[in-house]
């Protein structure tokens, strides 16, 4: 599959570099494209620095791939409910340039990260923002018959994420100062997804069986946050106290995202699968290697330092 050239864009972040990894993996000529190069470049991997709403830089990077994955983006909730133009500057426009890009260079496969917020009446202007590029990419397949393939991500975790993802927050506050804190509803409901299962699905998506259609990819069980939390908790060796602020009307669902009805999604399931508390006890081992790095980093400072005035 060498000479099947693949672009990520967004490709420098969380799931962007686990799916180029996992298309470099099932033998795809990746290029990344993002606004800052990507920590996690392979050896057999192109990076292209570059702007999203730069429409040419776009169409230029695009030249040549047979597939087009857009995973860029502003994909935090709290973020886009303060950024409605950027939001849609991003999220829309951005997605537009990138389905241009792949109706001129005469792609086989657009695919789209979106999430299962379509459903929903929450999400704010995020959720807005992928509603929208869903029919963007549905009418360019109307318009055009470029293929698609859209995925409706659910809640992700795993190594490479920062703190604007929930369990990447919750497992640092556990691991520095021994309290979790969740804001929302301790009723919550959520189905995570380990992000290296979502990225290998995400690869097997490109079967012809899947063109122009709607994939939800959540995880395989429901599970109360409050008892999220409880795990997290017990995996401390000194425990941790946790807590739940019951905040209302934050733009995150509580029960259950489906309230709106785009087109309808087909869950895409793997049959072997990260297990929960496997893939939690592996975040706080990065989480850990990182705080141990960052000590290290800050005792060589201090012995330099120290040189310095001597």
């Amino acid at each position: 599959m060498a000479s099947d050239n693949v672009i990520v864009f967004g490709g420098s972040g969380f799931l962007g570099s686990h799916v180029a990894d996992a298309l470099s993996e099932a033998g795809f000529g990746v290029k990344i494209f993002d606004l800052r190069p990507s920590p996690y470049l392979r050896g057999d991997q192109q990076m292209i620095v570059g702007d999203l709403l730069d429409r040419q830089a776009v169409s230029d990077a695009s030249a040549g791939c047979r597939y087009i994955f857009n995973f860029a983006g502003l994909a935090d909730i709290d973020d886009a409910m303060n950024r409605p133009v950027d939001t849609v500057s991003l999220n829309v426009l951005g997605n537009v340039h990138a389905l241009e890009a792949a109706q001129r260079t005469g792609a086989e496969r657009f695919v789209f990260a979106s999430s299962v917020y379509v459903y929903s009446e929450s999400g704010s202007f995020y959720r807005a923002s992928k509603q929208a590029s869903e029919r963007f990419v549905e009418a360019y397949q109307e318009r055009y018959g470029l293929n698609y393939t859209i995925l409706r991500y659910g809640s992700l975790y795993g190594r490479r994420a920062d703190d604007r993802n929930g369990i990447h927050r919750m497992l640092k506050q556990a691991l520095n100062g021994g309290r979790v804190h969740y804001s929302g509803s301790a009723d919550a409901m959520r189905e995570y997804i380990h992000v290296t299962d979502a990225a290998r699905l995400s690869v097997q998506a490109l079967a012809p069986e899947y063109s122009n259609r709607h994939l939800i990819l959540t995880g395989q069980e429901r599970m109360q946050v409050r008892n999220l939390l409880r795990m997290i908790a017990e995996m401390i060796p000194s425990g941790a106290e946790v807590s739940f602020g019951e905040r209302k009307a934050d733009g995150h669902y509580v029960m259950t995202p489906y309230a709106f009805h785009p087109k309808v999604g087909h869950k895409l399931v793997a049959n072997d699968y990260v297990d929960l508390g496997q893939g939690l006890l592996d975040c706080l081992g990065e989480l850990h290697e990182r705080l141990h790095k960052d000590q290290h980093a800050q005792d060589d400072w201090l012995v330099h330092d120290d040189e310095a005035k001597g």
